[in-house]
This record gives C-alpha cells, sequence and structure tokens, in this order.
C-alpha cells in the first residue's frame, strides 16, 4: 500500500512541485492530495497536472479558523494521508489540527532552526548579518517554528546580499531537502528518541 501525503499550499508551489518531480510515484510514495489557503495559487495547477486531487480552504469560506482546520483535517482523513506536509502554507493552523496529526505534520522553514522563527526569516538573518544561512525540515508543534528537526542544510552566505539572490539559494536546497525528508519518513527511517522526543534520529540509506 503506497505512502499517502497531503501537501498544503497557499501560492506558487514549487516545494510541491519537487515532491511531484522527485517523490510522488516512487518508492511507494503517493502525492495523494493538495489543499490551498487560497484560491488563486498557482500550486493547485501543479498539482492538477499532475493529476493530484485539489481543493480550497480559505478562512473566508468557514465561520471561524477552528471551522476550517476541522474540515480541512478531515478532507484530509478521508483521503487517508499518512503525513502532512507544509509547502509554504501561509496561514497559521490552531492547535486542535496540529494535535489531530501529531507526529505526522511536517514543515519546511528557510533559516537554521531555532534562529530567525516565523515570517521574513530570509530578511531577518540577512539584517542580522549572519554568515551562514540554511534550511530546516522540522515536525510541526504549537509553537512558531518549534518543532523538532528532522534534516538541516546549511550554506554560506554571500557578501552580495541581495534578498533574491539568498532567497534562490534558499529555493535550491529545499527543493532536495524535503523531498529527502518525505521519502525517508515514508521509508521509516525517522525516529525520535523516547527518553528526549526534541532528539530526531533519521537513518540514511546504504
Amino acid at each position: 500500500m503506497a505512502f499517502r501525503v497531503g501537501v498544503l499550499i497557499s501560492g506558487e508551489g514549487s516545494n510541491l512541485q519537487a515532491l511531484l518531480d522527485t517523490v510522488h510515484g516512487r518508492d511507494g510514495v503517493e502525492i495523494a492530495c493538495v489543499a490551498s489557503s487560497r484560491a488563486g495559487a498557482r500550486g493547485l495547477e501543479r498539482a492538477a497536472d499532475a493529476g493530484v486531487e485539489t481543493a480550497v480552504f480559505a478562512k473566508a469560506g468557514h465561520t471561524d479558523r477552528d471551522a476550517r482546520d476541522a474540515a480541512l483535517g478531515n478532507w484530509l482523513d478521508d483521503r487517508r494521508v499518512d503525513l502532512v506536509v507544509l509547502a509554504g502554507f501561509m496561514e497559521i493552523l490552531g492547535g486542535p489540527f496540529i494535535r489531530r496529526f501529531e507526529g505526522r505534520l511536517i514543515n519546511v522553514h528557510p533559516s537554521l532552526l531555532p534562529a530567525f522563527p516565523g515570517v521574513r526569516a530570509i530578511e531577518q538573518a540577512l539584517d542580522y548579518g549572519v554568515k551562514v544561512s540554511g534550511v530546516t525540515v522540522h515536525f510541526v508543534d504549537e509553537g512558531v517554528d518549534t518543532g523538532p528537526v528532522v534534516l538541516q542544510e546549511a550554506f554560506a552566505l554571500p557578501y552580495a546580499r541581495a534578498v533574491e539572490e539568498v532567497e534562490a539559494m534558499t529555493h535550491e536546497i529545499e527543493h532536495r531537502l524535503l523531498p529527502r525528508a518525505v521519502r525517508a519518513i515514508a521509508a521509516g527511517r525517522v525516529r525520535r528518541d523516547p527518553s528526549n522526543p526534541r532528539v530526531v534520529r533519521v537513518d540514511e540509506p546504504a
């Protein structure tokens, strides 16, 4: 039986495209569905082009965020997803949703967490003057980018610190690190230490 992944997006969907190109339909992994918080998200077209089911869950279509989150969670459960991936989902998910998918919900973030959580992480890093930045894939908990780290990759920041240049470098890493994390989780190679749940072990393939 395939390992089924649900992906949540809000915009362009470039990380979704990386998953479709490198993970979907390979090694028993299937991108089963894609949900967006915005009806006009380019990522919905990417999913449709790949034959993946899509839906829109805008807050405006529900009485409040909790109602939206519940409807989204029901939709994901109905599609029997094993893992939920936040790939540029730009809205806050409430505690009930996060607890519902605890241990099955991951996010990709454009910094070396715990440095520079939240929005504008790249701009925060540049403003701070750091020499090294990177990308983190982590489990999602009820804090802001505070969940246990699955994978990280660092890179040296160039002296020419144009935001667009750093964004391009960051996206290049995201597009390989997120699929790598999904493959590892699907293969059962990601384990949390029972004595310290913040410690995540990832067994690399031989």
